[in-house]
């Protein structure tokens, strides 16, 4: 019996030794998974819903949920792949070319989904959507420091479908190209225009300092063109202090064509612009605060004063209060935006130039 023991002791030992050298001899499988959920309360001084002219947080004095997400990364070898879904009010505003009807009911909407190959040690292809390169925000709370979302990202591109290719040119400078559909349509049967993304950052090693330039342009689906310049910069002074900025800059140029009897022919050219400054300050580990001040431009009526009778700029200005336990951060929030024309409304239905709130946001991520 003890030698019976001790034989199979011997042979398990030998089996196990041979699996884990062969474990270690071939390429091991990356698996990642990841997710989040935000949930928050909002009191609006005007007291009315329509006042918010930003994305996600469209409520006044409500409990609010904002989204879950999953996100689940695969590597093996070359080959990745990364799926990224959520559910919820939040996700169905971000794909709002794909969802309903996201306030009542359970949205559900594939926020990215991307397959990708290493070709070299320096260049990756991928080919899927993505969230889109512009801008200093993401959709994600959690990968926010306000709760609340600024101008420039809710009139820019969330989101871009198509086939990137990303270089790293040098261990301080990247590159990307990409060919996408027009801006946040993941499938498009009624229209063959493509938009051309590209991306230049600078990241040194020496100093806590990221450039990044970016690119978007292409015709949408009703013909017009569309070019948008966008910069974001973040320097992190110190532990204490660190600065982030967004300018952005997008014009639209359409051509009427000329009629039958030779007339026509005239072009016009409409614009928006604004610039965004973070000032981030932490504390300790666990207590920090960002303030948000923002100048948005639309004085051609594309975007926040579409529906007005002509138009004009904001100025904001966000202070955001970050508490966190654990991977759970508390936000409470601040928030005034000043118009240049009375485009928000009092309960009384009284027009003004002027609106506030204040939020309390749960955000939680593993």
């Amino acid at each position: 019996m003890k030698k019976t023991i001790l034989t199979t002791f011997a042979v398990c030992s030998l089996l196990t030794a041979f699996a884990q050298t062969a474990d270690t001899t071939k390429p091991q499988e990356a698996f990642k998974l990841s997710g989040s959920a935000d949930v928050y309360y909002k009191y609006n001084f005007n007291k009315n819903i329509t006042d918010n002219k930003t994305s996600f947080t469209n409520s006044h004095n409500s409990f609010e949920l904002g989204m879950v997400s999953l996100k689940l990364e695969h590597g093996f070898k070359k080959g990745s792949f990364v799926a990224d879904i959520g559910f919820g009010r939040r996700a169905a505003e971000f794909s709002y070319n794909d969802t309903v009807n996201g306030k009542n009911g359970l949205a559900v909407a594939i926020k990215q989904l991307y397959v990708g190959y290493q070709l070299t040690d320096k260049i990756k292809v991928s080919f899927g959507s993505f969230a889109t390169h512009i801008g200093y925000e993401l959709v994600d709370a959690y990968l926010n420091r306000n709760y609340s979302m600024s101008y420039l990202f809710s009139n820019g591109p969330f989101f871009s479908t198509g086939a990137k290719l990303d270089v790293a040119i040098t261990p301080y400078l990247s590159a990307m190209l990409g060919v996408f559909n027009p801006t946040d349509l993941k499938s498009v049967d009624f229209s063959d225009h493509k938009y051309i993304g590209a991306q230049l950052g600078y990241a040194p090693e020496s100093i806590p300092l990221k450039l990044y330039l970016n690119y978007l342009g292409g015709k949408d689906t009703a013909g017009v063109q569309n070019h948008q310049v966008d910069f974001v910069a973040t320097y992190q002074v110190n532990s204490l202090l660190g600065l982030g900025y967004n300018g952005s800059y997008s014009r639209y140029h359409e051509t009427i064509k000329k009629n039958g009897n030779g007339n026509g022919g005239t072009a016009g050219s409409v614009k928006w612009w604004g610039s965004a400054l973070y000032v981030n300050l932490d504390f300790t580990e666990d207590f920090g605060l960002t303030l948000r001040g923002e100048y948005f431009n639309d004085k051609d009526q594309l975007k926040t004063f579409a529906s007005s009778l002509e138009g004009g700029n904001v100025t904001a200005g966000t202070l955001t209060f970050n508490y966190k336990s654990g991977n759970l951060t508390i936000m409470p929030e601040f928030r005034i935006d000043r118009a240049s024309k009375d485009i928000f409304n009092k309960s009384s239905g009284a027009a003004t130039a002027t609106t506030a709130n204040v939020l309390l946001a749960a955000v939680y991520h593993f």
